[in-house]
């Protein structure tokens, strides 16, 4: 399969990287066996892998080789390309797509690098880090187009002007965000971005278990603990392993938060509303219509005042036996919340495979309290 194709498809996939040190962190993993590497990922579920053949990754065309020899996944050659000839050494060694860094060429001398990988039957991922370089990546026709978090001049990463060029990105293109992703909820945030693949590297090579890392980055349900008003309550999800935490701001609800609390970085935030938006800090907003006085049945999944998912929820203070059923039957993303429980929550899982689940009221002692050991077994049984 091409590198693109393998991209292609339904739903976030990755590449995984193989890389023993970068630049930016030092040595990351320097008995790297490439070989062992590659096949574990592509159990694990990676949809192609990448491979640095730099020294100063501690890189090399053997590491190429070896990995060639053990998948059979899509393998992108990875370094500072700038010559023909690097192409046909990566051909040879085996990989199936190269890097363009548009940082390193202008549109003429990558024009050239393109047409040199087409002819040598390499797909390419031309990779921009700013605006400019979007452009220039859409006007030259790359397919697969990668942006990257990192800053490869000072090293920096800046996961949101990188979302916020994913979300610009043409929609016609495959769109890779590469770097800074290292919890599924950063990985959740590219894909609602738009991206339809994450390449992952560091993450990987420092994990005790790479392939393991892998898949738990691409697991599916996400966790969402809603109903949160208390700091203490907020750590508590998150060192359960929530990936989002939920803020109830509309002013019809005993659960009323004060605002959006304190979120690390790896953990999403959503502020959920009934009718009427106001301006947080929250990554995403849940948004309810409002019926007579209460909110209504669903929910839209926003981001950026754009829909990225279905709430399919229960009725206002009601039960509904077909709930289940009528969640597995909604098409696209879906947040499937309403009356789940510790108890219930993998068989939930298992009759609608939603993208994500929700609870708030199940896990209290009270309006707004957090029962701490029900949040953690909560989060556990939708993860297992």
């Amino acid at each position: 399969m091409r590198f693109h194709d393998a991209l292609a498809g339904p739903g976030l996939c990755a590449i995984a990287e193989i890389k023993r040190r970068s630049p930016s962190a030092g040595d990351l993993r320097p008995d790297a066996d490439p070989a062992q590497l590659a096949a574990s990922f592509e159990r694990a579920g990676a949809a192609a892998l990448s491979v640095l053949v730099d020294a100063r990754f501690g890189g090399s065309l053997d590491d190429l080789r070896a990995a060639r020899a053990a998948t059979t996944l899509p393998i992108l050659g990875k370094g500072f390309f700038t010559e023909e000839l690097d192409f046909r050494e990566l051909k040879e060694a085996g990989a199936d797509a190269a890097l363009i860094l548009l940082r390193d060429v202008d549109d003429a001398r990558a024009r050239e690098l393109m047409r040199a990988a087409e002819h040598l039957g390499l797909d390419t991922l031309v990779e921009a880090h700013d605006a400019g370089e979007l452009e220039r990546a859409a006007a030259l026709g790359a397919d697969p187009i990668g942006i990257n978090a990192r800053d490869l001049s000072s090293f920096a990463i800046d996961r949101h002007a990188q979302l916020a060029l994913v979300e610009q990105a043409p929609r016609d293109r495959v769109i890779v965000a590469e770097s800074g992703v290292h919890s599924r909820a950063q990985a959740a945030a590219a894909e609602l971005a738009g991206a339809d693949a994450i390449l992952v590297g560091t993450a990987l090579m420092r994990a005790a278990d790479p392939a393991a890392k892998l898949t738990e980055l691409l697991a599916r349900p996400l966790v969402k603990v809603c109903g949160l008003t208390r700091q203490e309550d907020v750590d508590v999800a998150v060192d359960a392993g929530a990936d989002l935490v939920g803020f109830i701001l509309a002013r019809e609800t005993p659960r009323r938060a004060p605002g959006v609390l304190e979120v690390p970085e790896t953990v999403l935030s959503v502020a959920v509303f009934v009718e009427d938006v106001v301006e947080t800090p929250a990554d995403l907003v849940q948004l309810y219509r409002r019926e007579n006085g209460h909110r209504g049945r669903d929910a839209t999944l926003l981001r950026d005042g754009r829909e990225v998912a279905r709430v399919v929820d229960l009725p206002w203070q009601e039960d509904d036996t077909e709930h289940l059923e009528r969640a597995a039957a909604v098409d696209g993303r879906v947040m499937l919340a309403g009356g789940l429980t510790p108890d219930n929550v993998r068989a939930a899982i298992d009759a609608v495979r939603p993208w994500a689940v929700d609870a708030s009221s199940s896990l209290e002692t009270a309006p707004g309290i957090k029962d701490h050991a029900r949040v953690r077994a909560f989060v556990e049984a939708a993860r297992c």
